[in-house]
Order: structure tokens, then sequence, then C-alpha cells
């Protein structure tokens, strides 16, 4: 398979896993808001914290570095040890379920029984069903590396709409069931996403003849089951080997470097995990399929480097754009977001300070997922180790550093702790993409650098946006339509003048309309009949619907 043609594919995953988590998001968010209605706050916050982070932490412990290691290189393997060591997921998902779960029941605070019924059960109930989701990991890891696009939009799309009819039926019917309604919910989605692997590999496998059933390693269902090898070892030792030099970077990521405030890492993040993140994981397949580890740049196929380098260029461009546009945005943003998020127990406190923090750190975090996605892919394991013993070093350091600056700037020194972790490790892949390509007449860190046309655009558009949030509001006290013709031009103003197409100018047009309404709301409307005569906050009369969409 050529690099254009992997290249193709990536970007119909990359594409795909776009579209779905848009989709699962507005799923999510019109079910949470549904629930709200017949279940306490305190049991949804439970699901949403406490368990889900039980279920994502024991999953990805169990299951990230037998993916790195096993989506790299060719599909041209011996993939019966690949399988092998593929089915060790599910030991080890035993294993760290057993152990997070009594952390959760006997370390952290356990929740008021007369509050949130049935917490224990909860638990126990997530990690059976993180087991069970690591019982589909060969057939997962064996459809990503062939390219499966359509296999996986249709197995996460039923089992998604699945599990969220049944959450729906109880909780209409069975209100009282508390959190068994979302362990059964949870235990529903996995057993449906293994199962639609499952069925779609045991149909594909009984048509022999058919192109993609050609292309496959294996013939029959019993060949991707576990299975003692006469000819070799149980396991492919340099896989085995690279597994571990991820599992050791796994866990200190996730245990030592990651995570910030519930709510503004929520809200922060929301871009970050809808747009990078499918991104990241497609064209993580897509350099580990077309470069080769232990080699750099000069020593392989040129044709590959090339597209390579083209396509991290691209990406990292893409990363810097979306990055600077939230960063840049977000400053003035924040406050709204909060508000319509939460009202004003959100949005009068810190956390708009909080989340404009963090606005700068999603920067940081697009950057470093690109440079990280070509690092991991082209490292050899020595040089993951190497890596692994500077992110222990860097661990230690982000701990004092996080607990200086939190004593010195409260909960924003978390943030900013966080933000030099992030560019520490974006300084590391800088380094090792620079000498990879060093000998090399590539030069992919270009996409770093953008045009000063672009960057005053960028400039021009945060002092706007900060005067609307700060000036322009008391010009229009009570002027309620004069927003929209200063919208406007500063849209046609930005498109004339700075070349920089009309995207610029009417987000920010889109930055002054809904800064307007949110001062709108604070106004006092005398002019209205009781019981509205007081000071309006939180966007309560008709304008909030204007602003969510500008929102949206």
């Amino acid at each position: 398979m050529g690099s254009h043609e992997v290249l193709g594919q990536a970007a119909r995953l990359a594409s795909s896993g776009l579209l779905l988590q848009v989709v699962f998001r507005l799923i999510t968010f019109v079910l949470n808001a549904f629930i709200l209605r017949f279940l306490s706050k305190e049991i949804v916050g439970i699901v949403n914290v406490r368990l889900t982070l039980f279920y994502s932490t024991t999953i990805f412990l169990a299951r990230e570095a037998f993916r790195r290691a096993c989506l790299s290189g060719s599909t041209q393997r011996d993939w019966s040890q690949t399988i092998n060591l593929l089915w060790l997921t599910v030991p080890l998902g035993v294993c760290w379920s057993l152990f997070l779960g009594w952390v959760w029941l006997r370390l952290l605070e356990v929740p008021d029984p007369n509050v949130v019924p049935h917490y224990g059960t909860g638990v126990v109930v997530f990690g059976i069903s993180a087991v069970v989701e690591l019982l589909g990991e060969p057939f997962w890891v064996l459809a990503q590396a062939h390219m499966f696009v359509k296999l996986k939009v249709i197995a996460e799309s039923l089992s998604v709409i699945l599990k969220s009819i049944l959450t729906v039926f109880l909780v209409l019917w069975l209100p009282h069931w508390g959190l068994y309604i979302f362990s059964l919910a949870q235990l529903s989605y996995t057993a449906v996403l293994v199962l639609c692997y499952v069925i779609y590999f045991k149909k594909l496998l009984g048509f022999p003849k058919s192109t993609k059933q050609q292309t496959l390693p294996v013939s029959r269902m019993t060949d991707l089951l576990p299975s003692i090898l006469r000819s070799g070892a149980f396991v492919n030792w340099k896989e085995a080997k690279l597994t571990w030099s991820f599992f050791k970077q796994s866990f200190l990521k996730q245990i030592l470097t990651e995570g910030v405030y519930d709510i503004v890492n929520n809200l922060g993040s929301l871009v970050a995990r809808l747009i990078f993140q499918p991104v990241e994981e497609s064209f993580y397949i897509f350099f580990a399929k077309v470069l080769e580890r232990e080699k750099d740049a000069t020593r392989q196929k040129q044709e590959d480097v090339a597209v390579a380098a083209a396509v991290l260029e691209s990406l990292l461009k893409l990363a810097l754009l979306a990055g600077l546009t939230i960063t840049v945005f977000g400053f003035a943003y924040s406050q709204l977001a909060l508000d319509i998020y939460g009202g004003a127990m959100l949005s009068s406190g810190s956390g708009p300070v909080l989340l404009r923090s963090y606005c700068l750190y999603v920067l940081l975090l697009a950057i470093n997922g690109i440079t990280e996605c070509f690092t991991f892919a082209a490292m050899s394991k020595e040089q993951v180790d190497r890596y692994n013993f500077t992110m222990l070093a860097l661990s230690s350091s982000f701990l004092v550093l996080s607990y200086l600056l939190t004593h010195w700037c409260g909960s924003v020194g978390f943030i900013l702790a966080n933000c030099f972790n992030m560019g520490i490790r974006i300084t590391q892949s800088l380094c090792f993409i620079h000498r990879y390509y060093r000998e090399s007449p590539y030069r992919p860190l270009a996409g770093l650098r953008l045009s000063p046309v672009l960057l005053g655009a960028f400039a021009l558009s945060g002092g706007i946006t900060s005067v609307s949030e700060n000036k322009v509001g008391q010009i229009l006290h009570g002027k309620y339509h004069e927003a929209v013709p200063l919208a406007r031009y500063f849209q046609h103003w930005s498109s004339a003048h700075l070349d920089s197409g009309p995207t610029t100018g009417t987000v920010t047009g889109l930055w002054v309309c809904s800064s307007r309404v949110r001062w709108e709301s604070r106004l006092k409307l005398t002019s209205l009949h009781p019981p509205w005569t007081h000071q309006v906050r939180s966007l309560s009369l008709v304008p909030r619907q204007h602003a969510f969409f500008f929102f949206l």
C-alpha cells in the first residue's frame, strides 16, 4: 500500500472520527439535559466525573501502549504473535480494574448513600464494562491497521445510540434505580461495541472471495484467539519491549502530568477533543505505517519521507491556527461561555480567569498532540525509553512547580504549571523532528511559521474583542440593534484590509455581537413591566437564544 493511499485512508478515518465526536457530544448534551429533569444532579455528577474517570483510566492504562506498539510498522508481520500480545490487555485490564476499583471505594471519599445509592455497584459494573471492551482489542487493532473506516463508524454509532435509548427508557420507567441505570447502559455500550466487531469479522471471514478478506492476515475466527505457536515465540519480543516502553510513558502521562479542574477542563478542551483527538489518532496510524522506526529520514524511501513531511507541516499549521483562534477569542468569550454553561455561580467567580488561562493551555495542547503524534510513530524503542526518563524528571519538576504556582497564583497556577509541562514536551518533540529531518531537504517545522499578515489579523481580532468586552458595551447602552452594523463594519474592514479572508472578520463580528448580548442582559430594563424591572443576568431574556447560536 503506497503512502498516498495510506494518507487518503487516514484522512477519511480522521474525518469520520471528527463527525462521530460531534454527533456523540450532541447526543450526550441532549441526554444530560433530559436526565436532569428526572434524576438528581449529584447522581449525574458522580457518573460523569467519578465513574467515567475510573472507566477511562482503566481503559487507557490497559490498552494505550499495546495500540501504539501494534499499529507501528507495516501490516506485513506475524499477526499470530501480535494477536497474542493484544490479548494480554484483558488480564492487565482486570488487574487495573481491581486496583483502581479498590482506590475508588477505599481511598477516595464515598458519596452519601442516601444521596447517591448503589455507588459500589456502579464502580464494579463500570470496571466489568472496561474489561468487556478490552475483549474486542484484537479486532479493533486489526481493523485499524487495515483502515476499515466504515466498521468503526457503524460500531461506535450503533453502540452509542443503543446506550442512549436504554438510558432514556430506564430513566422514564425506573428512575429510582439511580446508578443502576448508568451502569447497565455502560455495560450495554461496551457489549454492543465488541459484538459489532466480532460479527463483522465473522461475516467477512465467511466470504473468502471478498477483496477485504484476501488482504487480511487471518482466514478464520479461531486465528483471532490466543494460540500457542510451534514455530516461534508466543509474542514478538520486539513489539513486547516497545509496548513496555509505551506503557511506562502512558503511566507517567496519566498519573503524573495530566488533568485540570473538571468544569474548566470540559469547556476549555471541548474543541481540542472534538478536532484534535481524531486527527492525532488517525495520523499516528499514518505515520506509523509510512515511516520505519530506528531509521532516520535519509535511510528510508524518499517518497514516503516527503509525504510524511508535507502532512506533518500541514497538521502543525492546522493545530497552530485552531489553537490561536481559541486563545485569541477565548479570552473575551470565557465569561459568556460560563454564563451559559452554569449561570452566575460559575461566571461571577474565578471561573472566567481559569478558562482564559486554559485557552492558552489548549493552544499548547493542540501543538503537542501533533508533534507527539509524529514523534512516537518514528521513535525507536531506545528513544522512547530515553523520553520516558525525561518524562519522569519532568513529572517531578511539574509537581514542585504546581505546588509553588498554586500557592502563589491559586487555581490559575495549576494551569500555568500544565502549560510549562506542555511547553517542555513540545520542545522535546520539536528537537526530535529537527534531528530526524536534519540531513534531508524537508523542513516540516515550517508549519509553525505564520505570515506577519495573519499574525496581525489575530492581534487585531484580540484587540477588538478586548475593546468590545470592556468599552463598546457602555457606548451601546440601550441601543440593541447598533451592534449588528458595527459587527458588519469590522467584518468588511477585516476582509478588505487584512487579506485574511472573510473568516477572521466574521468571527470578530460574532464576538462583538455575543459580547453585546451579554452586556444588554445586564442593563436595568426599566422600560419593561414587572417583574422584569430589575438587574438581569445570565442571558435570562430572549437574547439568550442568539448568544447560544454564537456559542455554537
